[in-house]
């Protein structure tokens, strides 16, 4: 018989529907608490309707792309096609069709998200959330009704959108963001992606792949600045190989619309000409109008909400997880924020957020992995580590599949042998980084590695191979 003396279900609202959203609620709930989220885009945010789930569903049909015109020595052809190494004929894309799929991938994703959500007993409410004071969410619903709703807690977790540049206005049609590309129907000519970060290397690489002339525009000496040297070096090379170029050390003062096309306008002068242009550079967090400096949450000068390791902000009662508080752009680390969240609030057990063990992927083609440590903090000093780097081209498994582009790299603390990071390049370095990520979260040793059977032949092979050099290296 139930005691009239029970706790209370908690309330909790969730404004954003997103990664860091949705995980929030789903955890939430399985501690007991009633959840309403409040979503305007569709469940999953723009994560899973306009950002990864589509720009990795258009990637993988360029990999393929990428993959048969580079392993032509594996005997595969098409038939009545050439047989003699000659260059292949007859393989193109269909952007349509692949925009087609990839947005119904969207849009199912999206559903199936909604489904889990109120199978498990979230309120799902399609409209806007703001704050009205640190326990009430005001609610614009989009069938028209205003309401409040009272909260013991809040979590924010709204996302971001596209960063645009005053001269270079997108219009949907030949200026784009990456929200936008999808609108093409034909591949087009000539693309001039500004900005060589993740996104705008993911993008530069996946329509030279579906056979677009591309260019693209980077302020740095190298492109995906900030990322480990040599990976970038590899994928540069790769860039060149393949035709697409890097236009290094400049940037795009404007972007005009013409008759045809694009001019796109660099530093110094330099005029390029195209049939696209995509803007690449950067995302502005959607923080504004919500009531949160009203209520007393503070926010950075970009904008952003500054948090906590438990996702809390300055306002005891309200959270926020995922890219509007600008802690790591990943939909990974987005919903361990939401998680994270809910568990602080609920009572249940909790680890704040480590963002020394975030494991990373960029889908450029060969795909690029990263967690842990980085190479460029070993040599600033600021740890004392060993270093090492083995080419696939040496691995078996590699050499089997045509693979000659990329390496693996891990990184071990001088004394213990303790993994502290490692970076992978090459096909599917998102899976393989895994393991890594587990030795660098839980404090494995090089010798808990090299004494780990691998199948052979593998990719991971490499992973064991590099721990063993390394015991050996600080015997």
């Amino acid at each position: 018989m139930s005691s009239s003396a029970e706790t209370p279900q908690k309330k909790i609202v969730v404004i954003g529907g997103g990664p860091g959203g949705y995980e929030a609620a789903l955890h939430a709930r399985g501690l007991g608490a009633e959840v309403t989220l409040i979503e305007r885009q569709g469940t999953g945010g723009a994560a899973v309707l306009t950002d990864v789930v589509p720009s990795k569903t258009l990637i993988a049909s360029a990999d393929t792309i990428h993959r048969f015109h580079e392993v032509r020595d594996l005997g595969v052809h098409f038939v009545g096609g050439p047989q003699d190494g000659t260059e292949v004929q007859g393989l193109a894309a269909n952007l349509q069709t692949i925009n087609t799929r990839l947005l119904r991938l969207a849009a199912t994703q999206s559903r199936d998200i909604r489904r889990g959500l109120e199978k498990e007993g979230v309120q799902v409410v399609d409209g806007v959330g703001s704050l009205a004071d640190p326990n009430t969410v005001h609610v614009k619903a989009a069938d028209g009704m205003e309401y409040d709703l009272a909260a013991d807690a809040i979590l924010v977790a709204v996302g971001a959108h596209p960063r645009t540049l005053p001269n270079a206005q997108p219009d949907g049609e030949r200026i784009l963001t990456w929200t936008q590309v999808y609108n093409m129907t034909e591949i087009p000519e000539h693309l001039v992606v500004v900005g060589s970060g993740v996104t705008g290397a993911e993008f530069a690489s996946a329509y030279n792949g579906l056979g677009a002339k591309v260019t693209l525009v980077s302020s740095r000496d190298q492109v995906l600045p900030g990322e480990d040297t040599d990976a970038a070096e590899v994928l540069e090379s790769v860039f060149e190989r393949r035709g697409l170029t890097v236009v290094s050390r400049s940037r795009a003062e404007a972007v005009e619309r013409t008759d045809d096309g694009v001019v796109v306008t660099l530093t110094g002068g330099r005029k390029i000409a195209a049939s696209h242009c995509l803007l690449a550079v950067g995302s502005i967090p959607n923080t504004e109008g919500i009531g949160l400096e009203e209520v007393g949450v503070r926010l950075e000068d970009s904008g952003h909400i500054a948090v906590d390791r438990v996702s809390r902000t300055s306002v005891p009662s309200i959270y926020a997880a995922g890219d509007c508080t600008g802690v790591l752009p990943l939909a990974s680390v987005a919903a361990m924020q939401g998680r994270i969240a809910m568990a602080h609030v609920l009572g249940d057990a909790v680890q704040p957020l480590r963002t020394s063990v975030v494991a990373s992927n960029i889908f450029t083609s060969p795909e690029i992995a990263s967690v842990g440590v980085s190479e460029k903090a070993i040599k600033d000093g600021i740890y004392s580590a060993d270093v090492i780097k083995l080419d696939l081209a040496t691995n078996a498994r590699a050499k089997m599949m045509a693979v000659e582009d990329g390496f693996v790299k891990l990184f071990a603390r001088k004394g213990p042998g303790t993994i502290i990071g490692g970076v992978v390049v090459g096909p599917r370095a998102s899976e393989l980084i895994f393991a890594i990520s587990v030795a660098v979260s839980k404090g494995l040793t090089v010798d808990d590695f090299s004494e780990t059977f691998t199948v052979y032949p593998s990719l991971s092979g490499s992973i064991s191979e590099a721990a063993r050099r390394l015991h050996h290296l600080q015997a």
